[in-house]
């Protein structure tokens, strides 16, 4: 049976090229909202830390309606750390619009997901977006795609590709690169003449592949995904084929399509639906949803394995329950298996410690996005410095993760970039110009010589320069990269830091905090100008006599301290130091606190 009523389309791109605002745009044409209606910009990205970072971090579907055909668009992450959601969502679609942006052209992630995208079998809709820029070089970029889909060995169907050019934010796409659309009408046709109607049978046992997972407090856990064979109906009794093989029974409660932005109630659903499922409470994703009697699973969806690792454990500071909610070693295990259940290029592996959790990812990224989304929840947790998973081939020599690595910078700046990258291992590849005018510099370097880079990156380029990675593969161990150059600052004593004591330290050391912060022994309040740790009492204050007053030797001027993100602290940490993470907090210490301890286990 073939499904002529019915598209399913994945949007695919590089980071901050225009896929959520693009799709903005095909639902606003198709209706889906009121025409005085007030809709926010990227209404796509529903969670906060999107929000806030102008990032899609989780794959979200939506439906429109144009000529009569059902075009169900889901809308990915363009970060390599999220790639596994990528991975998951191309198994539920039949073609792919690749959204490359008409002045950068093609970056580290968009090979990545168009390469991802050929593997599938997907017809490609390329779509040249922003050719509002002034910099716009929509010729140069289309040259460049084709190039790529050359290296990636698309076969001749795939190299046929339409291409359009665009304004996502104006909503106007055009086949011609020299006259601007009016609407995106054009790219709604493309639609429909270029990705594949589904097909199937209908009399066989259902088939339907959970590719993600949602959870409502009202009704429970919530599978997401396609139906490939078969009907599945609100109220039937199915089959779980679970990844190790394994079958449970379970019972569909309701099933719902997708429409806008809304799920929809529908008595029964079939091929190359993608639907929303309730009632099934022990499905995971990756797992098949198949007939009762008669169950048929399906190829287990395959996910490129994590290259971090960082231990998550439990809150020790003389700080600890404070200001969380949840701060016990149970918590913090509930919380991480329940993150597994949807997450799935994480793993957790529990240690001999009971209160320490061995956690990884895909990335730093991936890694601080759970840690974030933690302490809002009310979570108190530890975390060290992540380290990347090292291994050894058939000939026991040792291989670690290599990225890929793009950098745009003025030229100014190209000295600097290229030293500090030497120290860190890193081989240029090759070196051009980029579309913004900026000379793009590419590298091979271990995984382990991006962490704690961006920051000194931004610093070194004066907040100029772009740098973008993505897993290349694993190489041969490349040799020890030097650690953080400047020691961290200690609180010697508990207490409050003083204006006096910041104010007598500060040319010697770049705080963390501002004056009246409370600080406790062992944590660590900035950065010395020296290589070597050095421990202070910031809490110190001025000692009065019937001789001084504690205003007569005039007012201390402070520095502006220097605010830490979640990410710059994860980055910043040696492996002998934490991050304490709260809900209102984030703060540095080492590992151990007593002072005399901690000299000991030094000298061991």
């Amino acid at each position: 049976m073939k499904r002529t009523d019915l598209r399913n389309i994945a949007i695919i791109a590089h980071v901050d090229h225009g896929k959520t605002t693009l799709v903005d745009g095909l639902l606003k044409q198709s209706g889906v909202f009121r025409a005085n209606e007030d809709v926010q910009t990227c209404v796509m990205d529903s969670n906060d830390l999107e929000r806030e970072r102008g990032i899609t971090i989780l794959a979200k579907n939506t439906a429109v309606s144009y000529d009569g055909v059902k075009i169900n668009i889901v809308d990915t992450p363009g970060h390599a750390d999220f790639s596994g959601e990528v991975e998951r969502i191309l198994s539920m679609v039949d073609g792919a619009i690749l959204l490359v942006d008409s002045a950068e052209g093609v970056m580290a992630q968009t090979k990545y997901v168009l390469r991802k995208a050929l593997e599938a079998g997907l017809p490609p809709i390329v779509v040249v977006n922003k050719m509002d820029r002034q910099d716009a070089r929509p010729a140069e970029v289309y040259d460049e795609i084709l190039e790529l889909f050359m290296d990636l060995g698309a076969d001749h169907d795939q190299l046929e590709f339409p291409t359009l050019y665009a304004v996502g934010r104006a909503g106007w796409a055009t086949l011609d690169m020299e006259t601007p659309g009016t609407s995106l009408e054009p790219l709604f046709k493309t639609i429909l003449e270029r990705v594949h109607c589904p097909e199937g049978d209908t009399e066989k046992p259902v088939q339907f592949m959970v590719t993600q997972l949602d959870y409502d407090s009202y009704v429970g856990r919530v599978a997401i995904g396609r139906i490939h064979q078969g009907t599945l109906k609100s109220g039937q009794n199915v089959s779980i084929c679970k990844r190790d093989g394994s079958i449970v029974k379970g019972k569909v409660l309701q099933v719902f399509t997708y429409q806008g932005l809304k799920r929809i109630p529908v008595e029964s659903a079939t091929v190359g639906d993608i639907i929303a499922v309730t009632g099934i409470e022990n499905v995971h994703i990756g797992e098949t949803v198949s007939d009762f009697d008669n169950p048929e699973p399906m190829p287990v969806i395959d996910i490129d394995e994590p290259t971090l690792q960082m231990t998550f454990q439990t809150n020790t500071s003389p700080f600890a329950g404070k200001e969380g909610d949840f701060i016990t070693s149970r918590h913090l295990r509930n919380r991480l298996y329940k993150e597994l259940e949807k997450n799935v290029a994480l793993r957790v592996i529990e240690t001999e410690d009971p209160d320490v959790f061995l956690v990884s990812g895909r990335g730093e990224l991936h890694l601080s996005i759970l840690i974030e989304t933690m302490r809002r929840e009310g979570y108190e947790l530890a975390v060290s410095k992540p380290q990347v998973i090292l291994h050894r081939d058939e000939e026991g020599e040792l291989q670690e993760p290599l990225e890929h690595l793009i950098i745009d910078v003025p030229e100014e700046f190209m000295g600097v970039v290229m030293e500090k990258l030497g120290t860190r291992r890193a081989e240029m590849t090759n070196m051009g110009t980029a579309g913004t005018g900026q000379l793009r510099l590419e590298f091979i370097i271990p995984a382990r010589g991006l962490i704690g880079y961006r920051t000194e990156f931004l610093t070194d380029t004066k907040g100029f320069g772009i740098m973008h990675h993505l897993f290349h593969e694993y190489g041969p161990y490349r040799g020890e990269i030097a650690g953080r150059s400047r020691g961290a600052v200690i609180a010697a004593e508990n207490g409050t830091a003083t204006i006096y004591a910041l104010g007598n330290l500060q040319e010697r050391v770049s705080f963390f905090i501002p004056p009246g912060t409370d600080v406790y022994t062992g944590m660590i309040v900035g950065e010395n100008a020296r290589e070597q740790d050095m421990e202070c009492n910031v809490a110190k204050t001025k000692h009065l006599t019937n001789m001084r007053a504690s205003g007569s030797d005039g007012t201390t001027r402070l520095e502006p301290h220097r605010e830490l993100s979640l990410e710059d602290a994860l980055e910043w940490i040696e492996d002998d130091e934490l991050v304490e993470v709260t809900p209102k907090s984030i703060r540095l210490r080492k590992r151990i606190l007593d002072p005399h301890m901690r000299a000991r286990a030094n000298k061991k």
